[in-house]
């Protein structure tokens, strides 16, 4: 087993600095948006700058608005370089069970207690976490690699409260799309389908004309 040769932390921390990120000096972009919901299409600008603070302009409707800025603050928090004792030093790490695909199951012990992981092929692939009162649960099915760390291609989320385990909204698939733009990737794509009750729901995202701030 896995767990013979490096200790479960070393293993998830491999993985972990495997994700892609930006880097400090992240300029910040610009991009056109079109955003499609409900037999709707918005059209507007986006800024996100070098903070990481979104930005959305040109789109009148307020949910429209409102769903353009919640996916970029989304990639953008996803994109902030982390060093690992920072975000996972309280914790313990440990091995649970060997999956079918040849993965393992990493469990957290410690300040995030409860929480667990899958790493396969130095990637996380499955996320389940306890955060802001509720548990989120992320299964990764492909991913991007830029070279300088992976990004999710495929994947899906849903969330459950962490005393009942009842499910909390509907089940959301994502499919992304990156785009290499002076040297980052950028979100280019992104479609969310979401069923709840039985009923789906489709959003779709697309970026164009991105350009990094500056000029680069």
């Amino acid at each position: 087993m896995v767990g013979t040769q490096i200790s479960a932390q070393q293993l998830f921390r491999a993985a972990y600095e495997n994700r892609y990120t930006w880097d400090q000096g992240f300029p910040g972009y610009t991009a056109d948006v079109t955003y499609s919901h409900q037999g709707q299409t918005y059209t507007g600008q986006v800024k996100v700058s070098a903070d990481l603070k979104p930005e959305v302009t040109g789109v009148a409707d307020e949910a429209a608005q409102k769903a353009i800025h919640n996916q970029l603050f989304e990639v953008a928090i996803h994109r902030v370089r982390r060093r690992f004792e920072d975000t996972h030093g309280q914790n313990t790490f440990s091995y649970g069970k060997t999956l079918p695909d040849g993965g393992v199951e990493i469990l957290v012990g410690g300040k995030a207690a409860g929480d667990r992981y899958h790493v396969h092929q130095n990637e996380v692939t499955l996320v389940h976490r306890h955060i802001h009162g509720v548990v989120v649960t992320i299964h990764t099915y492909s991913s991007q690699d830029t070279g300088a760390g992976y990004l999710a291609h495929q994947y899906d989320s849903v969330y459950h409260d962490p005393k009942t385990g009842e499910q909390r909204g509907g089940l959301s698939t994502f499919e992304d799309r990156y785009e290499p733009v002076g040297g980052y990737y950028l979100l280019s794509h992104r479609t969310i389908e979401t069923t709840e009750a039985g009923k789906p729901d489709r959003e779709e995202f697309q970026f164009s004309n991105l350009a990094l701030l500056g000029g680069r």
